[in-house]
């Protein structure tokens, strides 16, 4: 069966988004930082595609400036955003890019206008069509960004690489449309639909529910619960030998406490500390620790989300939206 252009460009979105994101979840789990660079690089094939898509879809210049709009607002999250003074101060670099915000916002409004006819809600029943459904799909990327932007800066989006990697998602898939689904019609067929991005962050969600059993089969088989406290400890957390904590990224949970009789008992703790230490501070009590003959410890990994976002790219493919499946089968 030949492939329409269309069918191209999805596939192709999907390559790049496993490359991408793949490379993107190895570098967080490897040194816990994704550089900028990284999503300057992988950002190039996203507007290309989404340029091409737009051109199959023979859209206008008001179109190509909103996407744009979306462009220009996910850029700050990696170039940062010039001020008035930076304006006002000559630098050519933030001129350009305070032009390019004018002339996307420009773009944005006379699309606004010149597709207000165009109701959304049609848009959504599947009862629109034309360059008018075109822009609302395309503009629609765009609240999906401010999401985004907001949750990273209330910590509700804990990690920057995080929150980049969700916009770049926005950009690269910016609806159900521009991607194949292979074995769901539901998200599709669903009068109501998660933006891509927001579907990947919640199939990366749920995967985070398989935590506790396999790190309970693991501290199970390895022999490590052997009291109820291990217990209470080997859903979240397992034991590693004293001196390679400072190798891997992981809480510390196991330390020394004075008992009111004056002896020193070992504890756990059963959660991670809610402020990060210092080094200093992790390396003071693990001689402590050393010097109470303590060799093996609790800790917590720390588990950066874009690790659990990648894997999660699978089920979204294949599936779609999860609530576009969860949502009939609660008789909604």
């Amino acid at each position: 069966m030949a492939l329409s252009e269309s069918d191209v460009l999805g596939y192709s979105r999907v390559f790049a988004l496993i490359l991408g994101l793949g490379w993107a979840a190895w570098m967080d789990h490897k040194q816990r930082r994704v550089k900028n660079e990284h999503w300057l690089v992988w950002v190039k094939p996203a507007l290309f595609l989404w340029v091409l898509d737009l051109m199959v879809h023979g859209a206008d210049w008001t179109i190509y400036l909103t996407a744009s709009a979306s462009v220009a607002f996910a850029s700050g999250s990696v170039l940062g955003r010039p001020t008035f003074k930076d304006v006002m101060s000559g630098s050519r670099m933030d001129l350009a890019v305070s032009l390019w915000y004018l002339v996307s916002a420009v773009g944005l409004v006379c699309g606004g206008i010149l597709y207000q006819s165009t109701h959304p809600l049609d848009v959504l029943l599947g009862e629109a069509s034309g360059l008018g459904a075109l822009w609302w799909s395309t503009f629609a990327v765009l609240p999906a960004l401010f999401l985004i932007d907001g949750a990273w800066r209330l910590r509700m989006i804990h990690g920057g690489a995080d929150a980049k990697a969700l916009m770049w998602v926005a950009l690269l898939i910016p609806s159900w449309s521009t991607m194949p689904l292979w074995f769901s019609s539901a998200t599709p067929d669903a009068l109501v639909a998660l933006p891509p991005t927001f579907a990947l962050l919640m199939w990366g969600g749920l995967s985070f529910l398989f935590i506790p059993f396999i790190l309970l089969g693991l501290n199970l088989f390895r022999g490590h619960i052997t009291s109820l406290s291990d217990l209470l400890l080997g859903w979240h957390a397992v034991q590693m030998p004293r001196t390679e904590v400072m190798n891997r990224h992981v809480w510390l949970l196991t330390s020394l406490v004075d008992m009111p009789n004056g002896e020193t008992k070992v504890y756990h703790r059963k959660r991670a500390p809610r402020r990060t230490p210092t080094e200093q501070q992790v390396l003071a009590s693990l001689e402590e620790l050393k010097n109470a003959g303590v060799h093996k410890v609790w800790v917590s990994h720390k588990l950066p989300l874009l690790v659990f976002l990648f894997p999660a790219i699978f089920p979204m493919i294949l599936l779609g939206d999860p609530m576009a499946l969860l949502m009939p089968m609660l008789g909604l």
